[in-house]
């Protein structure tokens, strides 16, 4: 396969968007950890030191601009191959009944995407644009601990989060297997495994994530 089909056939699409999602899902082991700092209720200071550790480090911050590239190329070849699906299957579902092949979270990856995509543009704007600023500017320490317990203060904030978190849900529950399969990991033996492991992965994710503004909003944590 060239680069130029890697980028443009319907299988290079897939392969990218494979490789791109496990990337992303490691991502989120390493953020839900760092989150989880906040549950050891020392007024934020570890998770503060772990924050201030990921955005001063210049060996993460050099990974950050991969981390941004696969995050954009995975939603862009995720939209792509989305509409190209659902041009392809307007005859084919018109003969069959589509729930009987598939899950309707996996038929829904392009809309779960499109509201993870709206979720992510508040969630980078409230958290990761202030803390680059507060780096640049140099003017005080970043308290970002303080910064999320007052966001997660308000209810609408926290809606916004839950929901995300929920369309996250969906979106790994399927996409974990799949990346997965897609890479010609597909065998009767390892599949129900890597199965288990994505359904517990996704589980246990979301719920971090999910009791980090319900810990902040209902003061489980001070």
């Amino acid at each position: 396969m060239t680069w130029k089909m890697l980028f443009t056939s319907s299988i290079g699409k897939k392969f990218i968007m494979s490789l791109t999602g496990i990337f992303l899902i490691t991502f989120l082991i390493i953020h839900a950890g760092i989150n989880s700092c906040i549950f050891l209720n020392d007024n934020g200071a570890t998770f503060n030191t772990a924050a201030h550790f990921m955005s001063h480090n210049w060996i993460i911050r050099f990974m950050e601009i991969g981390l941004f590239a696969g995050l954009l190329l995975h939603i862009i070849q995720g939209l792509v191959l989305w509409k190209q699906n659902r041009s392809a299957r307007t005859v084919k579902y018109a003969m069959s009944d589509a729930s009987k092949n598939s899950t309707w979270y996996s038929r829904s990856m392009g809309l779960l995407g499109t509201l993870l995509l709206f979720f992510l543009i508040i969630h980078i704007s409230k958290f990761f644009v202030s803390t680059k600023i507060a780096l640049y500017s140099g003017d005080r320490p970043h308290n970002l601990y303080e910064e999320m317990k007052d966001e997660f203060s308000k209810w609408w904030v926290v809606a916004i989060y839950i929901a995300g978190i929920i369309s996250l849900f969906w979106h790994l529950l399927h996409g974990f297997q799949s990346a997965f399969q897609t890479l010609g990991i597909n065998h009767k033996k390892y599949t129900p495994i890597i199965k288990t492991i994505g359904i517990g992965y996704t589980v246990i994710i979301s719920i971090l994530f999910i009791l980090m503004p319900l810990a902040f909003y209902f003061r489980w944590i001070e």
